[in-house]
């Protein structure tokens, strides 16, 4: 049996046939979701599609097909964003929505084609009702969503709200010391074409993302789909505490600037603080590096990242300087110098109230109590809704997991959560 089949297989048995109504069928979404997974294909049951590889446009193409069946007329623009469009019956707006078929290395089945393939499942349902949309709609794949390949993400979301710069994408180089340039000429387009990727806004009145959870909220209240209130924005620092190397067995614990200590005494109240400043906040120690790491050498100087998060971007920032300040406690109270550089800032997504207060008007019309959730990792809504509104659905993850082959949303709860995003879309269509 092959990847597909078990896939296909593992999806099919014991989805409620129910459930395949209104144009929806939940086979179909089973059938694509196991072609996609044969493609960059891992032995433990994942997939590996770096951003801009050949397995992200063999996962394009598949899906173009499926667009041009389904009735769309599909472009794709300099940056490799894949565009199906069905044209609206009267008003001149459009609604969009999609997501990307990248991947983490050994990632995951869901994360993303979920999306896209839930996307296009709506058109699929309007041609087999017979539903003529008055807006104009849009299914998008996004490139290079999950920036493994070069370190930083969302190409193709940003291409095409034009905030990508010249020089952000020249420097860009892949983990082969391949360049940004070299890369996307090998992908069949160029550096100019990319920066040319900006559409203009003006026509959008709504970008809809279906993603998979990627926690556990959902799963412990056992309730398919959530609303999205907030996407968090990150704030990421280089901390170094720099203290002096000595012989662990000669120097007195009282005479000592161990930095690692100060590091320990750090790291401990960063996990203190998010909750004084707000309840969807996070902070995390991702990487540590000690110098010189010797195991009778007290360490002479600590190296460590924080990530830092919230969906408020005002209470974010005043937890950023509080884990300033408790570095630089830590360093006076131990003895050793500290600096704090910040690498990343980005801004979080709040979505709007009216959009939120609709989509759990869609999940109750599915007898689902309405749960707001907040994203702690960025997706492609975040960069659109920063410049069109925009909305999020989430569906529920099995124990949470994600990049990962373990990954898996249920068959039906990924319908359900179709059914849910349809009903929404249609009515966002006969709103003027």
């Amino acid at each position: 049996m092959t990847t597909s089949e078990t896939l296909f297989t593992k999806l099919t048995t014991g989805y409620d046939q129910s459930l395949s109504r209104g144009g929806i069928d939940g086979r179909r979404i089973a059938e694509r979701l196991s072609e996609l997974s044969m493609i960059g294909a891992s032995a433990e049951g994942g997939v590996t599609r770096p951003g801009y590889s050949c397995e992200e446009k063999q996962a394009k193409q598949v899906v173009k097909s499926w667009m041009e069946q389904s009735g769309l007329k599909v472009t794709e623009d300099g940056a490799g964003n894949v565009i199906g469009r069905l044209e609206g019956t009267g008003i001149r707006k459009t609604i969009v929505s999609g997501s990307h078929v990248d991947s983490v290395p050994n990632g995951g089945n869901f994360d993303g084609p979920l999306g896209v393939i839930s996307a296009l499942e709506v058109v699929e349902a309007w041609k087999e009702t017979g539903y003529l949309p008055r807006k104009s709609y849009e299914v998008v794949i996004f490139s290079d969503e999950e920036g493994t390949r070069f370190g930083a993400g969302l190409t193709g979301s940003h291409a095409m709200v034009g905030q990508l710069t010249e020089d952000a994408t020249s420097l860009k180089v892949d983990k082969d010391g391949k360049s940004f340039e070299t890369v996307i000429e090998e992908y069949g387009s160029s550096l100019p074409a990319v920066w040319r990727a900006k559409r203009e806004m003006n026509d959008i009145e709504l970008f809809v993302e279906l993603h998979i959870e990627q926690g556990k909220i959902l799963e412990k209240s056992d309730v398919s789909v959530g609303a999205v209130k907030g996407i968090a924005g990150p704030v990421w620092m280089n901390v170094t505490f720099q203290g002096e190397a000595g012989h662990a067995g000669n120097t007195p614990m009282d005479d000592r600037r161990d930095s690692m200590v100060a590091a320990s005494h750090f790291i401990h109240m960063v996990s203190t603080l998010p909750r004084q400043f707000s309840e969807t906040a996070v902070a995390t120690i991702g990487k540590l590096n000690v110098f010189p790491n010797g195991v009778n050498v007290i360490p002479q100087k600590v190296e460590l990242t924080v990530d830092i998060r919230d969906i408020h971007e005002d209470k974010r920032d005043c937890l950023v300087e509080a884990i300033i300040e408790a570095a630089e406690q830590s360093g006076v109270a131990h003895h050793v110098d500290v600096t704090c550089q910040k690498t990343l800032a980005v801004q979080p997504l709040l979505v709007d109230e009216e959009l939120l207060s609709n989509m759990k008007e869609s999940i109750s019309e599915f007898g689902m109590e309405p749960m707001e959730l907040m994203s702690g990792a960025g997706h492609d809504a975040m960069v659109m809704g920063r410049e069109v509104p925009a909305a999020m659905l989430f569906v529920k993850s099995k124990k949470g997991i994600s990049h990962n082959p373990e990954e898996w949303t249920d068959l039906s709860d990924c319908v359900i959560g179709v059914h849910v995003m349809k009903d929404f879309i249609e009515k966002q269509m006969e709103r003027s």
